[in-house]
């Protein structure tokens, strides 16, 4: 029997959120400790394991099973560019953040078309990209629609006929209501925009989303952005 005069216990407190876990990918040593400096102080935030190379990237996934991999695009050896194509062949990889120096670089964007979730420039104020970070490990886009027309413009004029047409074809393989949250994915909206506009839910937005990224074997946001881009189905204005 319960004791009136003893006060209840108190209840047990909330679990504390889960880490994101990071691998820090880049040659100079410099800049990995600035981003530990920068990272290191989020509560939920954890560097895991660092890389100078990319060819250490993917050992160093297997081993630490990082949630996100901020990537330098160049380095020596084997580049940001070429570990981030291997990564995400893989099954279940983990978000890739490309580490650059240029807003509109070829390179970014073929690492984008890969699977990488984003970038950050090197210069980017620290809460910045702890909030980036913090983006892509919940699955939510980390480019503007801004960023992304400003990426494809930058490539616009080499073999634009040609993805353009391979675009289509692959958009090709989506039913109208996946077209048009495809399209709406590209124009930069979030899940609850999207459901807004196309009248249904949340969750059937995240439904056909996920079949969108399993039908055309993508790995994001990104890269429906991209080939809604790559299309022609956003205005680029």
């Amino acid at each position: 029997m319960t004791d009136p005069a003893r006060p209840a216990p108190a209840h047990a407190s909330a679990p504390e959120p889960p880490s994101v876990r990071l691998l820090l990918v880049d040659d100079d040593p410099l800049v990995r400790a600035g981003l530990r400096l920068m990272l290191g102080g989020a509560p939920d935030l954890e560097i895991v394991a660092e890389a100078s190379d990319g060819g250490e990237v993917l050992p160093l996934v297997d081993r630490y099973a990082p949630d996100v991999v901020l990537m330098d695009i160049r380095m020596p050896a084997m580049d940001g560019l070429a570990a981030t194509e291997e990564l995400c062949r893989r099954p279940h990889p983990p978000q890739v953040i490309v580490l650059t120096t240029f807003h509109a670089d070829e390179q970014v964007l073929r690492a984008l078309r890969a699977g990488a979730a984003g970038f950050v420039l090197k210069d980017t104020p620290p809460a910045e990209i702890v909030a980036a970070v913090r983006r892509v490990a919940a699955g939510e886009p980390a480019l503007s629609p801004a960023v992304v027309r400003q990426l494809v413009s930058h490539v616009a004029g080499s073999g634009a006929n040609g993805r353009q047409a391979r675009a289509r074809a692959q958009l090709g393989q989506l039913n109208d209501r996946e077209r048009e949250v495809a399209v709406a994915v590209g124009q930069g909206r979030a899940n609850a925009e999207i459901a807004e506009t196309l009248f249904m839910s949340v969750a059937t937005v995240k439904m056909h989303v996920s079949r969108i990224l399993a039908k055309l074997d993508l790995s994001n946001r990104v890269q429906i952005a991209l080939l809604a881009h790559d299309a022609g189905l956003i205005d680029r204005e």
